[in-house]
């Protein structure tokens, strides 16, 4: 496992843009593909995007795609999910999460929600 801590939540207005960013510890995060994922009050967490250990493979829930950009920088342990246009129903705690598995299955087994670490997670509130 690799601890992981998130930042950069918010209140914000529809349609504007967020910036969260998640730190790994340790000197293995190269190692692990990464995802966000996010839960919203009274519903099940959900995936929203994953981005393989070199950024080649990255890939985004439908509900997502288009306005979330997902990143990372292996040299500063951080991966980020850049939010514009958002909407109120982006509204949701959001975790990152780690997998070991190399490249596109890394990014499968996030898609299907398997990871070995998660975040503590930090609230993005969108308002009317």
């Amino acid at each position: 496992q690799v601890p992981l801590v998130e930042s950069g939540g918010g209140l914000v207005h529809t349609g504007g843009s967020l910036r969260l960013s998640c730190v790994a510890s340790g000197p293995t995060f190269s190692a692990y593909a990464m995802g966000w994922f996010r839960q919203a009050p009274g519903k099940a967490r959900e995936f929203a995007a994953a981005i393989s250990q070199s950024g080649g493979t990255i890939y985004y829930a439908d509900s997502v795609k288009g306005r979330f950009t997902v990143s990372r920088d292996n040299a500063k342990n951080t991966v980020y999910l850049q939010m514009n246009s958002l909407k109120p129903e982006d509204t949701a705690v959001y975790y990152c999460a780690a997998n070991r598995l190399l490249s596109d299955f890394g990014v499968g087994a996030l898609r299907r929600g398997e990871f070995e670490s998660l975040g503590q997670g930090t609230q993005v509130t969108v308002s009317l």
